[in-house]
């Protein structure tokens, strides 16, 4: 079976150069964008511990944001191809990064902790969309989310019981 390879580019430009540059470690801004094709720029920084703006975006935000983004989207596709009217989503995702005496670090976990509201009580053969039913879509998602596998730690999900969306009944 051929392999379909997708290619992702993005473009980066600093931006806290200032008029001394990297002269010392505090004489610089971590700040930059993050650019690709016609999408909004997103406003990038360091992790606020490591002298970046706290309102910006670090990398490490956007890792957890990128395992709970495609966590969602393989869930939303696993719920509409079997039935399960999802009408919200959404996710608490947090991450823990350690970092080590000589200033390497790594994630040593995700958690993802995804609230669904569905409409759908029971799928057409009469299975009832539940707790057991939503967490074999999320363990689907998890074993088909790309970033999830593609890094080197574990990532939990731990979703909150269904939440049933009253207002199309």
């Amino acid at each position: 079976m051929a392999q379909l390879l997708h290619q992702y580019s993005v473009d980066l430009a600093w931006t806290g150069a200032g008029d001394s540059g990297t002269t010392t470690y505090t004489s610089y801004g971590r700040d930059h964008t993050l650019t690709s094709g016609a999408k909004p720029p997103l406003a990038g920084t360091s992790d606020p511990g490591f002298r970046g703006d706290p309102d910006r975006w670090a990398p490490e935000d956007l890792l957890v944001g990128s395992l709970s983004q495609c966590h969602m989207l393989w869930f939303l596709h696993l719920a509409a191809a079997a039935g399960v009217v999802v009408v919200g989503y959404a996710d608490a995702a947090s991450g823990t990064m350690r970092i080590e005496a000589a200033g390497q670090g790594q994630f040593t976990d995700v958690v993802l902790r995804p609230r669904v509201t569905v409409r759908t009580v029971a799928l057409a053969d009469g299975t009832p969309v539940d707790d057991a039913l939503l967490a074999g879509l999320h363990h689907r998602a998890h074993e088909h989310c790309f970033i999830a596998r593609s890094v080197n730690f574990p990532v939990r999900v731990e979703p909150a019981p269904v939440l049933r969306d009253q207002t199309g009944v």
